[in-house]
Parts: C-alpha cells; structure tokens; sequence
C-alpha cells in the first residue's frame, strides 16, 4: 500500500511575519535565512504579495522588487528544477492594494513578478466574484506562472443582541447571541461551486482560504472532502489558529486527503498565524503520512528564527511568553502527552469535534501557545481586522468604542451585502464600523461619515456581493440606487512627474518603480521620492562644495479665520484647493488617508481658501486644523 504524502507551503516569511509581526521583518534579517532554506524541500514556498509591497515600503524603506529578486536567486527558481516554488497572493482584482485595478495594471504587475522568479500566483476575491479573477487566472497562465484559485471561508453572520452585563468577553457573547440568519449563504456548495469555478477558468491548485481560522473540524472534513470529489487538480487548506481551531482543522483537513498543508515554522506558527509545521510533523508520523520536507534543515531555520523573532520584539504581543523551545527529531516527549497526539488522531476520525478540540488545545498549552482568542471568535472576524480597529481607536484616543465598533460589524457587513472579511473588505468593514461608532457617539446619523473606498463597494465597484445591497441603502452612501460596476475606462494613469528640485529626475525611473506608483500611489510617492533624493545627494556630493546659508526662521501667523480640521488621526494623501479658491459647502478639500483607507474631507464652510495648513504626505493627529478660510 502506497504511504500517504503531504506536501507544504511554507508561510514564514509572509503569511507568518505579517500574521504575528505586522510585516516588519527588514530584507537584512531574510537575507540570514535564506540559506537555510536551500535544502529544507517545501514543495512552496510563499514569500511575496498580500500586505508586502505595501508594508516593505510603508515601514522599512524597500524595495519589493529587490526582496522578490532576493528569494529568486537563493532558490533558484526561474530554473527548471528550483528549490522550492516561490508564490504570492493576490487579491484579484485588488491586486495588493485595496481597490479595483484595469487588467493593464494587473497584467504589467504579474508579467514583472514572474519574470523577477515568482512561479504560484494565489489569486482571491474578497466577494469571491469569479469575474473579479477570471483575468488573473487567464493571465498567470499565460505569463507562464502557476494560477492557483483561492476560495475565501466566511460563515454567515449572527444576529445582533443587546449588550448585557458580566464583564467584556460576556458583553460580547450577548452581543453575537441571538439566533443565526433564517437563510445559509456559505454552505459546502457555496464553497465547492466557486472551486468547480475556478478549476474551470485554468486553476492549477485550488486553496480554501481561511482567513480568520473560522473554519472548525467539522467543516475543514465536509468541504475539503467534497473538494476532493468535485475537482482534480490539488487541494490546499489555509488556516489561522486565532479562534482556536486551526490545529485540530489541519488535522481534519489531512485525514480527508488534503494536498498541499500551509504551515509556519515553530517560533512563526500558532496564535493569528498557520499552525507550526513541527506539530503537523507528529501527527503525520504517528498516522504514516510522509511529510516531503527535510525537517532537520526545518530544524536549521527553526534555530535562526528564534534571534529574528526577537529583533521584531516591539511588534510581538507575545514575546514575554513564547512557546518553548521544541525539535522533534530530538526532543522526547512525555507519554502523556505523545497519547493526546494518539487521542486527537482518534477523535478526528470519530468526527468528535469537541474532544478533538479539546486534545488539540492541552497539546498547544504544553508548548505554550497562545491560548484560542475568544474576542475573535465570537464575534468571527480575522485577527488582523480586529487589531487594525484597536489601533484606529487607539490612535483616536476612543478605545471606549471598541465593544460598539464590534456590535457594528455585522450591521455594516450586511448592509454591504453579506460581504466576506477578508483584506481588502475587512479592513474596509472594520474602519466603516469605527466611522459609525464615532458618528453615534457624536450624535450623528450613521454612516454620515464614509471611507471613499466604502463608498466604492457599496456601489459596486468591487464587484458582485453574495446577497444583492438594498438599492435603498446604496442611494443613501453613493447617492444613487443603481449599481455601479469597476469602470476601466474611467481608470487614469498616475503622473510622473519630473522633479526640478532632485536635478529634473522623474519620480518613477524605471517600468517597476512605476507599477508600484500605479499600484499604491499615496505609499510610492513618498518611497520613490526618497530614492529620487538618495541619488541626488550623491550627485550633489562629487560636486564643488557650495556656501550654504541660513534660513531665517519665521514664526507662522496665528489663525484668524475659520478653520476646517482633521475628523480623525490620518495621513494628507491629496490637497484638492489653493490659497485663494472659492469653496462652496459640500467641495472635496482633502483626502486623508487612516488604517489604509482614503477618506475624502468635504468643506461644511462657504468661503475663499486664505491658506493650507498641512502639506503631502504630512501625518496629522485629530482635530488638527488643515485648511483656513479668510474671515
């Protein structure tokens, strides 16, 4: 009898730093470790997309084409027998950003990438709208990259229920305790005829993609197995162990055939992130399913992310209590706990979900894990969309609002059409229910405050939602009740613009550079800006020194007149007027741009411009004044 294999998509670098460690791991740090990776055989190994060009850029001042580069060349894989595939996620239509994009920009992008190494391209939709990847696909494939159709988890969402009394986590229970929506959207079918989809359109791999770690034992068993009976190309499970599930659903996902497995390794695995690849190992051993991966090379990185971890301390919520060193080709383990291994086993293929749950969990508490977030699993949002709200609130200084903010997401969720919370749409629900959080507490109706991108979704520019939005409640946020889909010949390309300050240097200087404009203009303006500088200064250096004179500084005027300021702590991404301009009530003065959202800021003064307090690219705080009218 043929022994059963597994093979694994490794997500450290990735999925795993950015799950636990806000993406901040700098391109010197993986440089340390790509060695160790050379011989370790994951059949994949994803390394690029999702939060990266954003955050390489946003935080850590880098290229993402120079860390892609970087990967390629260590695992050697534009050759035809690389070391590992290297792959990427790509939120459809989304691309890596957080609106919809023409197939010129996506196409420009994925030709770049895989001509810079990529060889899997993970695509998704965050309303799983199959026409919102159906050019992906057909792209990667063409580009000759390996498509691989990734359908998002949801659940459908409970009812709302007064707050009660008994403390936070009680309040919350009570909040999401009332009985679940009459009709079920997200049934095993629902997931399976999106897959059948996507194999349809030239899906190399398909992945359930569970985002949240919402998927428990008993599903990861039903839809993987229908998986396996419905389509024939590879299955892949991706999960998170947030609520406390991913674990014990792995092992479900394993025992019902599954593929290809997403793990992290040891000190990058469990808490928000893909279970540790070291546990995987043990339950595979003990069921005679051979894991294709070198483990004592595993055991190699396992020793050099322990000091990588450390160095990204200030964005660990866990770092004073990690799990405990673990090699499991070296460590014995006490027969007490090799029989909750043995148990688990046992109650996976018994389908008794609790007791399974239960195993999963002491084995986790033993290496010392973090224990199941119950905030994330009762109220059934990713880990990564809640933390994004605390930091928004925190920034606001409003963390009071949190429990209202979280009451809100099922109310915004499906006003917005049963949405799936996945990026870029939980982040966009996420910052919605804050906006109405605050409308409340001021007194306002809500939604009388609305990210632009908010406002795109509703009126459909995203794409099709899974229940049809109340053309009612789209005339209220867009001001009209027709829906309004992704136009691309609305789609204007981002200037170039030369700098005559920087020595008449264009901002973007190559194809890439510009595809990171086009991309995320607000975030690669800056980032271009500064290597447009760099080059400058070392011109200006080989050059005769100049007599620099002294500015004299000169105290700004006090305001006088009227002022319009900043509703919430944000970044100036666009200044709409000049000194000068007459306004009228209701005119776009300024975007912003909070927690990744762009928030347009309309003028409630009639009047003519007298100055512009901030300036592009300016991070201002709350209430801060932005623009002065004359009195």
């Amino acid at each position: 009898m043929t022994r059963p294999k597994l093979k694994i998509r490794d997500l450290t670098l990735r999925d795993g730093q950015q799950s636990l460690f806000a993406t901040r791991m700098n391109q010197e740090t993986i440089n340390k470790l790509l060695p160790f990776y050379e011989d370790a055989n994951f059949y994949i190994m994803e390394v690029w997309g999702g939060a990266v060009p954003d955050s390489v850029m946003r935080y850590l001042d880098e290229s993402p084409w120079n860390r892609l580069r970087t990967f390629s060349k260590a695992m050697d894989s534009k050759s035809e027998h690389p070391k590992a595939l290297l792959s990427a996620l790509s939120r459809g239509r989304n691309l890596f950003g957080y609106v919809p994009y023409p197939d010129s920009v996506l196409e420009g992008f994925y030709k770049e990438a895989i001509a810079n190494g990529l060889n899997v391209m993970r695509i998704f939709d965050a309303l799983n709208d199959i026409d919102n990847v159906k050019e992906s696909i057909k792209l990667i494939n063409r580009l000759g990259g390996i498509a691989d159709g990734a359908v998002c988890y949801t659940v459908d969402p409970k009812q709302e229920a007064p707050a009660e009394e008994g403390g936070f986590f009680g309040k919350l229970k009570s909040m999401f305790s009332g009985k679940p929506a009459p009709e079920k959207i997200f049934t095993d079918e629902y997931f399976v005829d999106k897959a059948r989809q996507m194999e349809a359109l030239g899906a190399k791999i398909i992945t359930l993609k569970d985002m949240a770690g919402l998927v428990n034992p008993s599903r990861a068993a039903s839809i993987i197995s229908a998986l396996k009976r419905e389509v024939k190309v590879p299955v892949d499970f991706h999960t998170h162990c947030t609520p406390g599930y991913g674990l014990a659903s792995s092992l479900m996902a394993i025992i019902n055939g599954v593929d290809i497995l997403d793990t992290n390794i040891w000190w990058f695995g469990g808490g928000s992130a893909a279970p540790a690849i070291e546990l995987i190992w043990i339950f595979c051993q003990r069921m005679g399913v051979e894991v294709e991966v070198n483990m004592e090379a595993v055991g190699r990185i396992r020793n050099e992310l322990l000091d990588a971890r450390k160095n990204l301390a200030q964005f660990d919520l866990h770092k004073d209590d990690m799990q405990r060193p673990f090699d499991p080709l070296k460590d014995q383990l006490p027969p007490e706990i090799l029989a909750l291994f043995d148990s688990a086993i046992d109650f996976a293929k018994a389908g008794d979900e609790i007791a399974l749950l239960d195993a999963c969990h002491k084995i986790e508490a033993y290496f010392g894990f973090p224990k199941p977030n119950e905030l994330v699993k009762t109220a059934e949002v990713p880990g990564g969309m809640y933390s994004n709200m605390v930091a928004q609130l925190r920034e606001l200084k409003s963390e009071d609002l949190l429990e209202d903010a979280m009451r809100l997401i099922p109310m915004v969720r499906r006003d917005a059409g049963l949405i799936p919370l996945v990026t870029p749409t939980s982040q966009i629900v996420g910052n919605q229910a804050v906006l109405v959080a605050l409308d409340r507490k001021n007194g306002k109706p809500d939604y009388t405050n609305k990210s632009n991108q908010f406002i795109s979704l509703v009126k459909g520019e995203y794409g099709h939602t899974p229940v049809a939005i109340d053309p009612a409640f789209r005339e209220k946020i867009t001001g009209s009740p027709e829906e309004c889909p992704y136009d691309v010949s609305k789609y204007s390309k981002p200037e170039n613009p030369t700098l005559p300050e920087l020595g008449g240097k264009q901002l973007a200087s190559n194809k890439e550079e510009y595809l990171l404009l086009e991309l995320l203009p607000a975030v690669a303006k800056g980032f271009l800006r500064r290597r447009r500088e760099e080059e400058f200064k070392a011109e200006e250096a080989t050059k005769a020194p100049v007599e620099i004179k002294e500015e004299t500084i000169v105290e700004s005027d006090p305001i006088t007149g009227p002022v319009i300021s900043a509703p919430m702590c944000g970044r100036i991404v666009d200044i709409k007027v000049k000194p000068g301009q007459k306004v009228k009530k209701g005119d776009t003065v300024l975007v912003y741009e909070a927690m990744k959202m762009e928030n347009d800021i309309e003028s409630d003064i009639e009047g003519i411009v007298k100055r512009v307090l901030v300036n592009l690219d300016e991070q201002v705080g709350n209430d801060v004044p932005l623009i002065e009218f004359e009195d």
